[in-house]
């Protein structure tokens, strides 16, 4: 059995988006796995589209320390608003999480479609269908409005 080690901390901060509150996103894993890094400071970030047309910006943001310098962003837009994560991102200074934008990375999970390869799933042309609109659809940095000098990518490819 191998000892464990401490992870290194790395200087700035990261910010994973995820969609679910209850589970590590998967570029988390992926940067864990593949370069044994944390930043010093983490960012869960969930963004919540809520049935109202506009979301008050004093209910835009909501920060939860989550302790040894995590932390969980709720940002919440309207159906009709145009999401700008960075510029959310910059309110949340009010409540004591500063985000110097030149000092983030925002990491984001990318899945790369495969069809089955012995065909025990979907029917062939409904599987290439699906991977030809997956691989199409609009990518959540361009969604976001993150900007492009910033975002890592990691992937993991799936199997339908």
């Amino acid at each position: 059995m191998r000892p464990c080690r401490p992870i290194t901390r790395v200087p700035h901060t990261a910010v994973f988006l995820s969609p679910l509150t209850d589970q590590m996103p998967a570029a988390l894993l992926h940067n864990l796995k593949h370069n044994l890094v944390l930043h010093e400071r983490t960012v869960f970030v969930c963004v919540l589209i809520e049935s109202v047309p506009r979301v008050p910006q004093e209910d835009r943001v909501e920060v939860q320390a989550l302790g040894r310098s995590f932390f969980r962003v709720f940002v919440r837009y309207g159906f009709m608003e145009d999401p700008d994560l960075p510029a959310a991102l910059a309110v949340c200074a009010a409540q004591g999480l500063a985000l110097d934008p030149q000092q983030v990375s925002y990491f984001l999970s990318r899945e790369t479609i495969l069809p089955t390869a012995n065909g025990s799933g979907m029917a062939l042309w409904r599987e290439r269908l699906f991977e030809f609109l997956f691989r199409n659809a609009s990518s959540a940095a361009n969604y976001f409005r993150l900007p492009p000098a910033r975002v890592v990518e990691m992937g993991s490819r799936v199997m339908l």
